[in-house]
């Protein structure tokens, strides 16, 4: 299809656009369908919930995908789609659990056979989506199926984090179809309650008890409760508008999210929430760029490759990334994706399609954010479109949970992420990374302490977590500071009661020959070198990054200035350490910073 280059001068994308890949990647799936479409089998590796779930996995996702597309054009259906998933789920639902051909895996608790209940969600969402065209028309004794079906998520035990709006959303299509009872009532007032005390204000949820936050806040947290007021006629979206205002700086010049957290395999998933702010109203964003950074996500995606040559999405990144996959992850999770598309629901005529695309916040200037209420700063230069973004607050660890390094999670764990670099695979050099060594076993890190933030910097502790033998040394704690401006980050670390024969070391970036990836000794390091991680990222099939290293022993304070750039980085900041607990920084224009570490204090001249 032609690129509208004068209604959208930055991708070129239109409505159209977005019609035409929600048609090819719907109709792409339906070649790997059961013989009457229950079950859409996609190829690849199963997922570890089985095949039986990974095919109504596929029938779910992409039917949402279908839904959206199909009502937000007022019921045209040009290929027919309704009918077939109409069919499907009258078969899936005729005989669930049953080992044949058709019948759905029914739903059980999340640490038995829980996927199911994720899929319960789509399947409801779609059918409230589409009801004048597709529930309404079945008859009475198949939506008494499809209903027992769905009663199946109300009446068993969720993840203890966001599965909590699955039976909220099935809740709610129960009820807007007539079938409410007490049971819909106490599913979407314990899922409502749940978000509260999740809710952490500034637009942050929680993703469960802890200190998840990352995309799921967006594609989960908000979008069920928001789009269900909304389709009620009475949407709240006070804290999506608040959200929205954070996450429209976490997209590059090229379109990407920020590649961290977990479920990545969702790609534009992460645009949900912009979608939805701008389909309810409840959006800070002028339509122009809340379209540029829907189109420019989608675009980013489909031009490296997401797609494959059969038409469907692979379980990656760009294209087909194992180390992306959860367990959880089989060939029809990517298929989350079709969230994005809840941006259809505005129709033609919206300003979302009918306005002028505009700069996304990345291409206008460069930004220092700090976000206190998840422990992350916001890094971004217009130069080279490149979003950074340090990780002080938001890890994977509930708070029953202990802590070890089997559960080691590279999309959480790093000091620093970005929208053109992802970490580094399992087995190699771990890359923005302070590595504690201790009889020769690394560390790693799990459960991250914000110490506090101001408005370019960022700090937190965490324990060393070693990978065999004792999981922890007795007082041994890192704390660790993040000062940002322009490319440049000052990384200052403290690491507290190392034992005797103690190493640290401290990487940088990975990154390929397109990107510079620099880290500059300036206090405590004895030793640089670069390090190479053959299995390379998602972005790349081979990386270096660079290291620097020091024997420890003690407490000891550690300073370094790293950058990553498409550009040529400008003269770095002149920095001393007059002492163990202050860090002067001299900037080339002509400002000045001081840190106090002990207490935390800084300030700015």
């Amino acid at each position: 299809m032609t690129a509208d280059r004068e209604l959208s001068p930055h991708t070129g994308y239109t409505r159209r656009h977005w019609e035409a890949v929600a048609d090819g990647l719907v109709e792409a799936a339906w070649r790997w369908a059961s013989p009457h479409g229950a079950l859409l089998d996609l190829p690849g590796p199963p997922s570890s919930n089985g095949v039986r779930s990974d095919g109504l996995e596929g029938y779910a996702r992409t039917f949402l995908a279908a839904a959206f597309r199909i009502a937000g054009a007022g019921g045209d259906d040009p290929h027919g789609w309704l009918e077939r998933y109409a069919e499907g789920i009258g078969a899936g639902t005729r005989t669930p659990g049953r080992d044949d051909a058709e019948s759905w895996p029914v739903i059980l608790d999340h640490d038995v056979a829980g996927q199911p209940m994720v899929e319960s969600a789509s399947v409801a969402l779609g059918l409230r989506l589409t009801r004048p065209w597709l529930w309404d028309r079945l008859d009475e004794p198949t939506q008494d199926r499809v209903e027992y079906w769905l009663r199946g998520a109300l009446r068993h035990v969720p993840s203890p984090n966001n599965w909590y709006l699955f039976p909220f959303t099935v809740a709610g299509f129960l009820d807007s179809v007539g079938r409410g009872d007490a049971e819909t009532a106490h599913a979407r007032w314990r899922a409502l309650e749940l978000l509260d005390t999740w809710y952490q204000g500034d637009g942050w949820y929680s993703d469960g008890d802890g200190r998840a936050f990352d995309y799921y806040n967006g594609w989960a947290l908000h979008l069920y409760p928001v789009l269900d007021g909304y389709l009620a006629g009475k949407a709240d979206g006070e804290r999506l508008r608040r959200h929205l205002a954070d996450l429209s700086l976490m997209f590059g010049g090229d379109g990407a999210p920020l590649h961290f957290g977990r479920s990545l395999t969702y790609r534009f998933a992460a645009t949900a929430a912009v979608g939805l702010g701008a389909v309810t109203g409840e959006t800070p964003l002028a339509p122009g760029v809340s379209r540029r950074l829907l189109s420019g996500t989608l675009r980013y995606f489909l031009d490296h490759g997401a797609v494959d040559a059969t038409g469907l999405l692979s379980v990656g990144w760009h294209g087909a990334h194992p180390p992306t996959a959860q367990h959880y992850s089989g060939p029809g999770s990517p298929y989350w994706a079709a969230k994005a598309f809840v941006c259809l629901l505005a129709g033609p005529d919206h300003p979302l399609w009918t306005d002028m695309e505009l700069p996304a916040p990345v291409e206008e200037a460069d930004h220092v954010v700090a976000m206190p209420t998840p422990g992350l700063l916001l890094q971004s230069t217009v130069a080279d479109g490149i979003v950074r973004l340090h990780n002080h607050g938001s890890d994977h660890v509930r708070p029953e949970e202990g802590e070890s390094a089997a559960g080691d999670d590279p999309h959480y764990g790093r000091l620093a992420y970005s929208t053109r670099t992802g970490p580094t695979a399992r087995g190699n050099i771990a890359d923005n990374h302070l590595n504690v060594i201790v009889d020769g076993i690394g560390s790693v890190r799990r459960r991250i302490h914000p110490l506090d933030s101001g408005p370019d910097w960022a700090a937190s502790w965490h324990r060393p977590v070693f990978v065999s033998g004792s999981p922890m040394r007795p007082g041994l704690r890192v704390e660790s500071f993040t000062l940002a401006r322009g490319p440049w980050e000052l990384r200052v670390h403290r690491v507290i009661a190392a034992p005797c024969g103690s190493r640290v070391e401290l990487t940088g970036w990975a990154a390929a020959e397109d990107l510079t990836s620099l880290l500059f000794p300036l206090h405590g390091w004895e030793s640089a070198d670069m390090a190479r991680a053959p299995h390379g990222t998602a972005f790349t099939r081979w990386a270096t990054t660079p290291r620097l290293g020091a024997d420890v022993e003690g407490t000891a304070l550690f300073v370094a200035l790293a950058v990553l750039t498409a550009d040529t980085p400008p003269s770095p900041p002149l920095v001393e350490v007059p002492d163990d607990e202050l860090v002067l920084v001299h900037w080339r224009d002509g400002r000045h910073t001081r840190i106090a570490l002990d207490p935390l204090v800084v300030t700015h001249s």
